[in-house]
């Protein structure tokens, strides 16, 4: 068995092994979708497989579409070249369920793969001809956050970046710089509406990539590059939208169990590839069963109906909403209390958390008791169902095979966000005590015992990447098991309202939050002892 349009031909004995094969007609719609597109999706990377491409693939088996989607891909260009063409731009999704068992599905959706290369011509040049079409809806991202950014760490412009504002929309080598002159091409062809709709895992991701795009518009058009009406095209909300969006679903790294899975199915070619930029890619990827994505309803174009897929589409404020709900309290949080903590315990696996009876009881206090009562209920979403599924469906999924110490990244950008913001409810609130909150200090105490980099065995491990360890370790760095003084050492990262997102003295929470860490360094096994105390 091949993964191909010419292995697929033999649908009985793929539908033998439990496969769910594309039910319409492929080639009909890749020839619908070349002459009039209607949507083209940035980064063809795991999520966007496992979700957007099923979401498609679910509305054409019905017949409720006639186009499918195009993606290009402009950060690695061999993931199209050695894993999309070869495969003639099938793959494999794998559903791992909590349950245990899992879901093959044969994903045909994407009907045509493009590589952002400005000076490939050929490549290009199908892009801009992409671009010119009226039928063309919606561009849609999932390139990472990073993706959207002009400048490095020092707030200096990248390299390729500053070169692209200086030669104009032309021949561009930055990625945005490239889509600013897609787009441009779509302005000099009659000013077409169109929706560019970023589907990034970060808040406001329609701003970030509207902030991109315009400033090389601005800088074109200073320039002399660009006509000035070039930037009132972008700016011109009946012509050009950035609509926000929220996504969530877990897509780890292709399993080997899964490619074992699929090797017993005797399928050919399943190896999977590691490009020169270290992109691991394969023609298979697994994915957990939840997921939502719930976009703003802006579309000067009109769009695809994909609600009937199960996207969601709504006003910006409720987008907000459920952004704000998952990241502040129904997600995010519980699994950076897992991160941390499990790191201390020697986790490995944040699905065997969930059968530890004590962290369990901590998420679940954190979520339920503190959290969800300053959670703003969005309408489309409800809090809580949304929590009880993380808990009981989600984080306990022995099939995902992510672990604390991958969470554990840049923990110190996450506090002010995940907890800091339940913090700063209860403080606004007229309703709520700020010594109701027992187990949020208690993650606060347990990320500053983490920065020892010392187990709760006593072992040393290697604390995950974070921009700030070289400024936050050393202040923990003198304090030893059973330490007791310790309170003016620590006074420094307390009152940090750039990690915290409060100083934690103003609070009121400080002193609880001392009070665990002295607790939690009392020696081997303080850690265990201080959440069978507590929890």
């Amino acid at each position: 068995m091949e993964l191909s349009t010419l292995g697929l031909k033999d649908r009985a004995q793929w539908e033998a092994k439990g496969y769910q094969l594309p039910q319409f007609d492929r080639a009909a719609v890749t020839e619908a979708t070349r002459e009039n597109p209607c949507w083209i999706h940035f980064g063809a990377g795991n999520i966007f497989r496992a979700f957007q491409a099923n979401v498609m693939q679910n509305i054409l088996n019905r017949g409720e579409m006639e186009t499918g989607l195009i993606v290009a891909e402009g950060f690695d260009y061999e993931i199209i070249e050695k894993m999309n063409r070869p495969h003639d731009d099938y793959s494999i999704l794998v559903t791992l369920k909590a349950d245990g068992s899992v879901e093959k599905t044969v994903v045909g959706s994407v009907v045509e793969s493009c590589i952002l290369d400005s000076e490939n011509e050929g490549e290009y040049g199908r892009l801009k001809e992409i671009f010119c079409k009226q039928s063309l809806q919606m561009v849609s991202f999932t390139i990472t956050e990073k993706g959207y950014s002009l400048a490095n760490g020092k707030g200096e412009l990248l390299p390729a970046v500053a070169a692209d504002f200086a030669a104009g929309p032309e021949k561009p080598a930055s990625y945005i710089g490239k889509v600013a002159s897609l787009l441009y091409t779509r302005f000099k062809n009659g000013q077409l509406p169109i929706a560019m709709v970023s589907m990034d895992n970060c808040s406001y991701n329609g701003d970030k990539l509207y902030a991109a795009i315009h400033t090389f518009a601005e800088k074109w058009a200073e320039n002399g590059l660009a006509e000035k009406d070039f930037v009132n095209y972008i700016n011109d909300r009946e012509k050009v939208s950035f609509p926000w969006s929220m996504i969530d679903k877990i897509t780890p790294r292709p399993d080997a169990s899964v490619e074992e899975i699929l090797k017993k199915d005797e399928i050919d070619g399943l190896d999977p590839v590691v490009t020169s930029k270290n992109t691991y890619v394969a023609p298979f990827v697994n994915a957990e069963e939840c997921e939502y994505l719930v976009i703003e309803d802006w579309f000067p174009n009109g769009r695809p109906e994909l609600e009937k897929g199960g996207i969601m589409f709504t006003d910006r404020a409720t987008v907000d909403k459920v952004e704000k709900m998952k990241v502040c309290t129904c997600l995010n949080p519980l699994h950076t209390a897992l991160a941390v903590f499990g790191c201390l315990l020697g986790y490995t696996k944040i699905s065997d958390e969930m059968k530890d009876a004590e962290l369990r009881k901590m998420v679940e206090r954190i979520g339920y008791t503190e959290g969800l009562p300053v959670v703003v209920d969005p309408g489309i979403l409800d809090p809580k169902e949304f929590i009880d599924t993380v808990l009981n469906v989600r984080i306990p999924n022995p099939f995902m095979p992510d672990t604390p110490q991958r969470i554990a990244t840049d923990t110190s950008q996450k506090l002010a966000i995940r907890f800091g913001e339940t913090v700063k409810n209860y403080l606004a609130s007229k309703d709520k005590d700020i010594k109701n909150l027992k187990l949020i200090p208690l993650v606060f105490a347990g990320w500053l015992r983490y920065l020892m980099a010392v187990d709760d065995n006593g072992e040393k491990f290697e604390l995950s990447p974070d921009p700030l360890l070289e400024t936050v370790c050393p202040v923990v760095a003198g304090i030893k098991f059973g330490d007791t003084d310790v309170e003016e050492m620590i006074r420094p990262l307390l009152t940090n309202r750039a990690i915290f997102g409060v100083d934690l003295y103003e609070a009121g929470l400080a002193g609880l939050t001392v009070q665990y860490f002295k607790e939690l360094i009392a020696g081997a096994g303080a850690v265990r002892a201080t959440l069978k105390k507590y929890v």
